[in-house]
């Protein structure tokens, strides 16, 4: 929100014609102040009754992804569908198809066609792997995208079977901060120059590019050693990437607390030295000072052994303290259900309430000057704004309306 009260994004519409979990391509966007018209079948998105919680008959994903949102009931197998889509058309800034890839092609809603009502018209296609490539027709859920970037390694279970491990999905939540991107790119363009774009994104893409550091360090790694090593604290041994590397780390490592965990990152040798100063034990910064870098003292079991017994001594709340208080990287180990009891949470992070939403959401997490909290609606009932969206976006009367509904077009 502007200090005017209005949304970062008002004035910029968005047609969404959307099914399951893509529909988050959007939301950020709705939450930012843009009018989204999501474009039903007659039947529904169902969404609704996918996945799980469902709170009081309704899919939390369905509260969530599609918050903020207008609904309209749309049968594209009429001509009269198709029609009133193109009308929307000429009217928005962008249409967004989130569904397999080229379903609204298939229903003459070709992007050119639509360009010629609204040449300034910026089309997004969000699919799960695409518009070409040999997978692009296969079926897949969320994660698929996941499995196919090699986020996670399957977990074997007490009987011998492989089964997902519990991870957090990557491709369904980088792919709407991506397209989100290049949508709000291609919308500024398209004002500047008149001239719209057309533009596709696969979750799978998405989940590759947000774990780019793996790949990428695996992909460096293919060059010889005299070209790419490890880092100089590692006396160039070469790592293996991201997270995996700092296996049997020390100084960048969980340690148990009194009552919990806490994760201790002390690689860089000034924050090393400050910590054992702190707890006046010099001797350990004396004994093993370490690089000035990136220097987790890998291997060093009789440091760990020590940092072991120091931790151990003081709850994780007392340790995050002591952290702020000497400058020491140190930060609670929280779980999911837990981490809305911290008090860095809960000091800046508001739950927008249930008798708003549906259920207890969490809010866009970018702080904007002169906030003054326009209020998100809550995800939309199938069909619930037709006829709003008719008189507000077309214009209609409720004498054109009934019209519009009697040719079949809102099924």
């Amino acid at each position: 929100m502007t200090q005017d009260g209005k949304g970062l994004l008002s004035g910029m519409r968005i047609i969404e014609v959307s099914m399951l979990g893509p529909a988050a391509i959007t939301t950020a966007l709705a939450d930012l102040g843009a009018d989204v018209v999501k474009v039903e079948p007659p039947q529904g998105d169902y969404v609704r009754r996918m996945t799980w919680p469902i709170v009081e008959g309704v899919s939390l994903m369905h509260l969530h992804v599609n918050r903020g949102k207008r609904s309209i009931t749309i049968d594209l197998k009429t001509e009269e569908g198709v029609a009133l889509l193109l009308d929307l058309v000429r009217e928005a800034d962008v249409i967004v198809e989130a569904m397999r890839p080229g379903g609204l092609a298939r229903r003459g809603l070709t992007f050119e066609r639509m360009a010629e009502v609204n040449p300034r018209l910026v089309q997004c296609t969000i699919s799960g792997y695409g518009m070409t490539g040999p997978y692009e027709t296969l079926a897949s859920h969320g994660i698929a995208y996941d499995a196919w970037a090699g986020i996670f390694d399957p977990e074997i279970d007490e009987n011998g079977f492989p089964s997902i491990p519990n991870h957090v999905s990557i491709g369904i939540n980088a792919a709407p901060l991506f397209g989100g991107i290049a949508i709000l790119a291609a919308v500024i363009r398209a004002r500047e120059t008149g001239s719209g774009t057309m533009m596709e994104l696969a979750q799978s893409d998405a989940a590759a590019a947000f774990d780019w550091y793996r790949s990428e360090t695996f992909r460096a790694y293919e060059r010889p050693e005299t070209e790419v090593t490890g880092n100089a604290s590692d006396n160039y041994e070469r790592r293996a990437p991201a997270i995996a590397g700092m296996r049997g780390g020390v100084r960048y490592q969980v340690y148990a607390s009194a009552d919990g965990f806490v994760l201790f990152m002390a690689s860089e040798q000034h924050f090393w030295k400050k910590f054992c100063a702190a707890l006046d034990r010099s001797e350990m910064f004396d004994k093993w000072p370490g690089s000035e870098y990136g220097d987790h003292a890998r291997g060093n079991n009789e440091m760990r052994t020590e940092l072991t017994a120091i931790f151990s001594s003081r709850t994780t709340s007392e340790w995050v303290e002591f952290g702020v208080e000497v400058d020491v990287p140190l930060a609670p180990v929280n779980t999911p259900q837990t981490l809305p009891q911290d008090p860095q949470f809960r000091s800046r992070i508001e739950w927008i309430p249930s008798d708003q939403l549906g259920a207890e959401q969490l809010p866009f997490p970018v702080f904007i000057s002169g906030d003054d909290e326009r209020p998100i609606t809550k995800a939309p009932e199938v069909g619930e704004h037709s006829d709003e969206v008719l008189r507000d976006v077309l214009g209609l009367d409720a004498a054109a309306i009934a019209q519009m509904r009697d040719s079949g077009a809102l099924g």
